[in-house]
């Protein structure tokens, strides 16, 4: 009888339960819960005047205030010259950049290909380039884009960037580095550090940079730049000094040296060190714009130059502050050669050359460099060596000894009497190559900019119960599993026994 019984009601019990579960389904609160983003990718190629080199960024694909979490995924640098390096070289540019691309292929998952925008940024050597064959930069920039449109990504274009768009961009990447735009904080959420920002000093091989926040009004209003981040807008003051970059100050000094001396094929180079000496043709020094206005007369590109070293550090400044001008200004302050410049404020973060010639001080003279007394310190004790006592401390850098004293020179010019760091700023001012694990250069911030131009893909939401009403749930099937069963056996048993007691 009792095994009739439980048919009968297992039946109801279980439509009970489906009913009941329904409604309460209907009436609970529920919350939308993310399902994990996917990541988006992003390239960069840096196409610097010495080199290129492919910067691939990721970042989820819900994004923080507008703009992504962007974190680097990998990086390849191309082997040979920089882009402009290949004017004489129909397809030799585009060539150059197949290793790096493969290479992209294999670190982006397959089904993002197609998804992750590709940008060429090129610098202050194809700036150069532009500027003395505008037809050959512009065939460069077609060849490339070519070959990045033969592979499945999504490109969107090949440029040049200005030299306020280059110092603002890697401004971007070293706050960002720093965390002063946003941070992951404690509590599990993105949170604002209220940090102040710290201004970027670059110092590549064609130009160099200078940008910095601040509060004083910006006379020239070519050199501000306005950029919003994570919510907030800056607004910078940003400089670049094309044909300041190591390589071309180095030319423009040679030709300075040659034009004054005008002892060709023989000059005494002052920033070289004793006993040095070296012979090149001309095109060498005066092949590029920053120093052809000084091109001797009669000028014949292949001529000889021989250059001896003397190692004087008196010398070496007096000629290399000869490619400054520092006497004329049209505005209440400049830096030189007549642009704008507030005054420096806060804190500085100088890399790649900067970075370079910082450490080279410290490793042949000892002096870890803080001040400008110091910078002047180690500056003469380097030109004051000769190429032998170097060697002895930096051999490995053999083939750019000579060129060490002109490019810490260079240096204490440019940072001092230029952009005018003084004994209480120059001491905050710290010279790193990354942070991290991440290169410190523009192509991060640039990035880090253009993917809020990217359209965030919509998340995958879920319906699901809040926790406490899955602890009702569970207490509701327990009772209507265990008690409301037990409770009808009972009443069933209780009718039965007296339905027999009356028969």
């Amino acid at each position: 009888m009792s095994t009739r019984y439980y048919q009968i009601i297992a039946p109801a019990v279980a439509f009970m339960l489906l009913g009941i579960t329904g409604i309460i389904l209907l009436v609970i609160p529920i919350d939308d819960m993310r399902e994990p983003p996917q990541f988006m990718y992003g390239v960069v190629l840096d196409a610097g005047s010495s080199h290129t080199a492919m910067y691939i960024y990721k970042w989820p694909a819900d994004k923080q205030n507008g703009t992504g979490i962007v974190t680097q995924h990998s990086e390849c640098h191309v082997k040979g010259g920089g882009i402009s390096s290949y004017a004489a070289e129909r397809g030799g540019a585009g060539r150059s950049l197949e290793r790096c691309l493969e290479q992209a292929l294999q670190d982006i998952p397959k089904s993002r290909h197609h998804l992750t925008p590709v940008y060429l940024g090129a610098t202050a050597g194809m700036r150069l380039l532009n500027i003395s064959n505008p037809t050959e930069s512009e065939q460069i920039l077609k060849e490339v884009g070519s070959k990045l449109r033969t592979y499945p990504f999504d490109f969107r274009g090949a440029t040049i960037l200005s030299g306020q768009e280059e110092g603002a961009y890697g401004w971007v990447t070293v706050n960002y580095l720093l965390e002063n735009f946003i941070k992951y904080g404690f509590v599990g959420r993105w949170l604002s550090p209220g940090r102040d920002t710290v201004g970027a000093l670059d110092f590549g091989g064609a130009s160099t940079q200078i940008t910095f926040e601040t509060a004083d009004v910006v006379e020239d209003k070519s050199n501000v730049m306005a950029l919003r981040l994570y919510g907030r807008d800056y607004h910078l003051y940003t400089q670049s000094f094309l044909c300041y970059g190591r390589d071309q100050v180095l030319r423009r000094l040679l030709a300075h040296l040659v034009k004054t001396q005008g002892t060709v094929p023989h000059v005494s180079h002052p920033c070289y060190p004793a006993g040095f000496n070296v012979s090149m043709k001309l095109d060498k020094v005066f092949d590029s714009p920053c120093t052809a206005d000084q091109r001797p007369s009669p000028y014949s590109p292949q001529d000889s130059l021989t250059v001896m070293g003397t190692g004087h550090y008196l010398q070496c400044l007096g000629n290399m502050s000869k490619i400054f001008s520092f006497d004329r200004c049209s505005f209440s302050k400049c830096s030189f050669d007549g642009v704008f410049q507030p005054n420096v404020s806060g804190s500085f973060m100088a890399f790649s050359a900067f970075f370079y010639t910082h450490v080279f001080l410290q490793r042949t003279t000892g002096i870890t460099v803080t001040s400008p007394t110091l910078l002047e310190g180690a500056a003469r004790t380097v030109c004051n060596m000769s190429f032998q006592e170097m060697l002895l401390k930096a051999p490995d850098q053999k083939g750019r000894l000579q060129d060490y004293c002109a490019a810490s020179v260079f240096v204490q010019v440019l940072m001092l009497q230029g952009y005018g760091f003084d004994e209480l700023s120059f001491p905050r001012i710290s010279f790193q190559r990354k942070a991290g694990d991440t290169s410190i250069g523009w192509a991060l911030g640039y990035m880090l900019s253009l993917s809020s131009l990217l359209p965030g893909e919509s998340m995958g939401l879920r319906k699901a119960l809040r926790p406490e009403a899955w602890t009702g749930l569970i207490f509701l099937f327990v009772f209507l599993i265990l008690i409301v069963p037990g409770y009808l056996l009972m009443k069933t048993y209780q009718k039965k026994k007296g339905s027999d007691g009356i028969i």
